[in-house]
């Protein structure tokens, strides 16, 4: 748990530098809630508070949580996305190990469907607009008012937007779409990618899923590409490097209790989940797709883990 705090750090040093510390606002004061919430309901199950609390469990989901929200959510987003994960998302279930969703994603997504004006509006990146300072995080946190001044439509949203552009002039006639993935959102999943690749390196978790994920999205990018039309669901650089794909590949994906157990079953598993964020964000009415990809198919773990289970032969008592 704390390699995997130790990891985001790359992706939030970069979301703040182009966004502002609207990240590392939302990251403390959803961390705060977490904890006491933690705490409490720990407490109210006759467990060890600090024990739970200890292991930092709480704490990544609450940081995954809050790295995905916008940088300049209101108190009340946070903490009703916070509450839902810790409570909907774990302890509904009976707590750490036994949760079959992602938490962070169960609060993410009741946060999309319930408020969706809240939930887009990200602040232009740094060099298109002014970035707000850490007063300003301050004041939207905890006395909600507009950012209108700065918020624009993420990538994903504009490639959704698109009416007769050909892909390429899309890419070419708007400033924020510079890089393959857009200003902020291209460095910052360059971050997210380094840090998984550091996970990987400290045997955190297996490549079979973060890279069937990946694999996956981008063969379907490459599909439905048709050359850069009007019509075209956009490259598969694009893709692979907008909204929050390699966040979710190596941070989200990679949760050890709800993702699928083998190896073949994870190859499966991403594969999916890539596919998935490709439709609905192309056809969908969502631009980023992340959450009901991974929820889709933590529905589906327990069947795809029983058809990739290995047998296991000369067992006694005639079990296989």
């Amino acid at each position: 748990m704390q390699e995997v705090l130790l990891a985001t750090i790359p992706g939030v040093l970069v979301l703040t530098f182009y966004f502002g510390p609207g990240t590392l606002v939302n990251i403390i004061f959803g961390g705060t809630i977490a904890v006491a919430c933690e705490y409490s309901v720990t407490k109210c199950r006759g467990r060890n508070p600090a024990a739970a609390i200890s292991d930092l469990s709480i704490l990544v989901t609450s940081t995954l949580l809050c790295i995905a929200l916008p940088p300049y959510a209101p108190w009340w987003l946070i903490l009703i996305g916070v509450l839902t994960a810790v409570l909907l998302g774990k302890h509904v279930f009976g707590g750490l190990g036994h949760n079959p969703f992602n938490p962070a994603m169960v609060g993410y997504a009741m946060l999309l469907i319930s408020f969706p004006v809240q939930m887009s509006a990200w602040a232009s990146p740094r060099g298109l607009a002014e970035v707000p300072g850490l007063v300003s995080a301050l004041r939207h946190l905890f006395a909600p008012g507009t950012i209108d001044a700065v918020t624009a439509a993420t990538p994903l949203d504009l490639l959704r937007q698109n009416t007769g552009l050909l892909f390429e002039d899309l890419m070419n006639s708007r400033p924020e779409l510079r890089g393959w993935g857009g200003i902020g959102w291209l460095q910052a999943n360059v971050a997210f990618l380094v840090g998984g690749m550091w996970l990987l390196h400290r045997k955190v978790f297996s490549w079979h899923a973060p890279v069937s994920m990946l694999a996956a999205l981008g063969v379907c990018a490459l599909i439905g590409y048709d050359g850069g039309s009007s019509e075209s669901g956009g490259s598969a650089l694009f893709h692979l490097f907008s909204g929050a794909t390699m966040f979710a590949a190596f941070f989200i994906i990679t949760d050890p209790v709800s993702s699928a157990v083998s190896n073949r079953g994870r190859l499966i598993f991403g594969a999916l989940i890539g596919a998935l964020v490709y439709l609905i964000r192309v056809l969908g009415d969502y631009p980023d797709a992340v959450a009901f990809a991974v929820l889709i198919l933590n529905f589906c773990v327990p069947f795809i883990d029983r058809h990739t289970q290995p047998k296991v032969f000369n067992m006694r008592n005639g079990a296989q």
